[in-house]
């Protein structure tokens, strides 16, 4: 009997120790998990220039001011829906937006009260929803010049720019920190960067593509450099764009056929901007396709002559950038990615 005893003592010593080992190499390990987040987050609030304090976080806006937002804010109007959705995905609310793309519908605030449409904002809804936070593009001069007003009705401003996939990392970092969302921040800013890391290293570097990157309104064509969305993933990519020699930044390029005939891309990529598309094709026809030079081309003999889904390539990926990478990576690199 006393034998018994003894080796279930025993038995229940051997299970104590080894789950005391487990618990502390589980502890050591979330810990360590933590130290590496921690530490990741903090060199990029230190690359982005972000200051996030108990109640309130700092940083340089779209305008070049340093500003500083209270953070919880309770009644928030965005007045750029690609804005909206990242702010939604960083746990935030909001009272009031614009009225949304087919394209770019925003789940989290569908049923919320509109105050214009892009280029006709209504002041006056904004305000009659009293926000203490208005939330804009600093890019677009329109919405610019309504700040002043916000100011003087004591509302705070966040103005910002978003051009590449850096800028879309900081005002997710932003956007977190003043919700008090870090977790959102891991999911939808470190995890998604990591995705594209990956996907761009997968890329092969040695296949020398060069890329027309075009934009297609009802009203014109217009070229594209690297320094846009679209056209950083393609740069990122490892591929040339011919429209790079004579771009000043992300503004739009006047289109030349004879640049285009002289460098003859690999590859030609359409973004189209508008509701109508079959007058957006029409202009193409017109300004383009009907050139009988513009069947020569390399791309449009190969079948790369190539028109980008909206919701990724129009409006901003935010979360879905990763998926975006992934889509021109399965275009110019099938071999490697399909």
């Amino acid at each position: 009997m006393r034998r018994k005893v003894l080796v279930s003592l025993l038995l229940i010593l051997v299970l104590f120790l080894f789950t005391a080992c487990f618990n502390k190499q589980d502890l050591e390990t979330n810990v360590g998990s933590k130290e590496v987040n921690g530490g990741q987050a903090e060199e990029e609030e230190i690359k982005y220039g972000i200051e996030i304090n108990e109640d309130s976080v700092t940083f340089e806006d779209g305008r070049g001011e340093v500003v500083t937002i209270s953070k919880y804010p309770k009644r928030v109007v965005v007045l750029f829906n690609s804005y909206l959705e990242v702010w939604c995905k960083s746990g935030g609310a909001v009272v009031g937006r614009l009225e949304e793309a087919a394209e770019k519908v925003v789940e989290e605030a569908r049923d919320v009260e509109t105050v214009g449409r892009q280029g006709a904002i209504s002041v006056e809804k904004v305000l009659s929803l009293e926000p203490d936070l208005v939330i804009l593009n600093s890019n677009q001069k329109h919405q610019m010049d309504l700040v002043p007003i916000f100011e003087q009705n004591g509302i705070d401003i966040i103005a910002l720019n978003y051009f590449t996939k850096d800028d879309y990392f900081k005002m997710a970092r932003i956007f977190t920190a003043i919700n008090g969302r870090d977790d959102l921040y891991e999911e939808y800013a470190v995890k998604v960067r990591k995705d594209i890391e990956e996907i761009i290293e997968r890329a092969p570097k040695d296949r020398n593509y060069k890329i027309l990157l075009m934009m297609a309104t009802a009203k014109r064509i217009t070229a594209r450099s690297s320094d846009t969305t679209v056209g950083e993933m393609l740069k990122d990519l490892h591929t040339t764009n011919i429209s790079d020699s004579v771009a000043t930044g992300p503004e739009a390029i006047a289109f030349s056929m004879e640049k285009v005939l002289e460098e003859d891309p690999d590859f030609i990529f359409v973004q189209t901007s508008g509701f109508d598309k079959e007058k957006i094709l029409e202009r193409l026809k017109k300004d383009v396709e009907d050139n009988p030079a513009w069947s020569s081309l390399k791309a449009v003999k190969e079948d790369r002559y190539i028109f980008l889904p909206k919701d990724l390539y129009m409006y901003k990926p935010n979360h879905r950038y990763a998926e975006a990478y992934k889509g021109l990576a399965e275009i110019l690199y099938p071999d490697i990615f399909k």
